[in-house]
């Protein structure tokens, strides 16, 4: 009788399960197709003369063309543009892998006055927008003498993602164990080989949430890209030129498709391939801690 029970017990248990994840099912559907469906809208119009757009932007393309691509690439010059977003974005990641790592380690790893004090200070500063302070940044680049250069652009960002940087590789660091630390210093092992042989590949999982976090930032920053290097056609970045061709294709639909669909194609990618590395970097410190 007993044993009955508890198999109705267990079935109606699955049962509720089951309705509740199918509720659940449904609104991540539902997310998801509100999601996607402004990209691929876009990417369809893509294809379409501008003309077409205006007349039929829900519908497939009549005939398909490469026309507005070709006019991104030709008129615009996009690909100088990507190069210039990759050798910005790249400098960003990896200065701020480099420096975010190193603080962590001496924030972890040693006692000296006024370390909460700092810890403090670096939580803070994430509620400190980029708009609060680019008035002192922009003066301090224009008195170095770089104004309208891509490093101009790389050294606001660096200083822009390394408080969030420097609170992830805390957490992990917090909770890798001390005992292969101690046994190099025994070996006779200094901090350098031991800060690079042995914390930096244990935090492989959040150096890599870093590093695509800030490339990510650093490529969709439109806002320090802008004021650093206004003027200076040949140093702009993707995001940057997308909004130079906003204001001068405006009316061309089809063009602006195009464009949008060329400079989200990387971030897709980035997210498609590596949301596994985003989430485990994340979360990693969290359950060993």
């Amino acid at each position: 009788m007993d044993a009955a029970v508890n198999v109705t017990a267990v079935r109606r248990k699955r049962k509720k399960v089951s309705a509740g994840m199918a509720v659940i099912y449904a609104i991540l559907i539902f997310w998801a197709v509100l999601t996607v469906f402004p990209f691929v809208w876009v990417v369809l119009n893509s294809f379409k003369p501008s003309a077409e757009v205006l007349r039929s932007s829900f519908a497939l393309p009549q005939e398909w063309s490469l026309m507005n691509y070709e006019n991104a690439f030709t008129k615009l010059n996009v690909l100088n543009a990507y190069k210039n977003s990759f050798l910005i974005s790249g400098c960003v990641t990896i200065g701020v892998m480099f420096l975010s790592a190193l603080m962590a380690f001496g924030m972890t790893r040693y006692r000296f006055r006024g370390k909460e004090l700092i810890r403090s200070l670096i939580v803070a500063s994430l509620m400190f927008p980029a708009f609060a302070t680019i008035i002192p940044v922009y003066k301090m680049i224009i008195e170095w003498g770089i104004l309208g250069t891509k490093t101009a652009v790389i050294l606001p960002q660096i200083a822009g993602n390394l408080s969030f940087a420097v609170i992830v590789m805390i957490g992990f660091m917090q909770s890798i164990p001390l005992e292969m630390e101690e046994a190099a210093y025994m070996e006779g092992a200094n901090v350098f080989q031991v800060f690079g042989g042995i914390v930096v590949p244990l935090c492989r999982p959040s150096l890599a949430t870093v590093a695509i976090f800030s490339f990510l930032w650093s490529y969709n920053d439109l806002f320090v890209q802008k004021i650093m290097i206004a003027g200076h056609k040949q140093n702009y970045p993707v995001c940057t030129l997308l909004e130079e061709i906003s204001s001068q294709y405006g009316t061309d639909f089809g063009l602006m498709a195009a464009s949008v669909t060329i400079i989200v194609i990387p971030v897709m990618i980035v997210y498609v391939l590596l949301q596994k590395n985003i989430i485990k970097g994340l979360t990693a410190g969290a359950v060993k801690g």
